[in-house]
């Protein structure tokens, strides 16, 4: 089954790093991925969003005309995105900075206060992998435990002084949506 998932938000929150954690996950777990990112303007305040695509057979085409899901980090980018999402698909959305009062009647928003959730643990640094906690949980395209088991791996021997403040932020995230 192919899964297809578009991550959005301003350059500097960490919009690229779900991607692409979510797809080496996945690569790593044995399934088909394609990552497909979109730098626009590459300096921290411009947008960035990323592709990424999951299955269990060989995928045809990196593009996702209409994605499952869509995780906005910001404004501009629930305004851009959710008209792409397909109808019943779910939009994660950073409601510390997001409104959604103007949101499709066909979809589901799942509001996340990933901000607030991130200052937590003592750094807004950390909003990405509270919301990629929070869209795993809802998703399940990968094994929670699975990531959070091998995220050194997953994030490179360059952040090692980082994993155990992702994985908290993963975990907070993950458990901050119920069941």
């Amino acid at each position: 089954m192919l899964i297809r998932t578009i991550f959005s938000g301003f350059g500097g929150q960490g919009v690229l790093s779900m991607g692409y954690t979510l797809a080496t996950t996945a690569m790593l777990e044995g399934k088909h991925v394609t990552y497909f990112p979109s730098y626009g303007v590459e300096v921290r305040g411009g947008t960035a969003n990323c592709t990424v695509a999951v299955s269990d057979e060989e995928i045809a085409s990196p593009v996702a005309s209409e994605p499952e899901f869509v995780v906005a980090m910001n404004q501009p980018s629930f305004a851009r995105f959710q008209s792409l999402l397909q109808s019943g698909g779910l939009i994660f959305v950073n409601s510390s900075i997001v409104d959604v009062s103007s949101t499709r009647g066909d979809i589901e928003v799942v509001a996340v206060p990933t901000s607030e959730l991130a200052e937590k643990l003592g750094t807004i640094k950390v909003a990405n992998m509270v919301m990629l906690g929070a869209f795993i949980r809802l998703s399940n395209i990968i094994s929670f435990d699975f990531m959070t088991t091998n995220l050194s791996q997953i994030l490179g021997e360059g952040k090692s002084k980082l994993i155990k403040m992702n994985k908290d932020a993963l975990e907070l995230g993950f458990n901050y949506i119920k069941e």
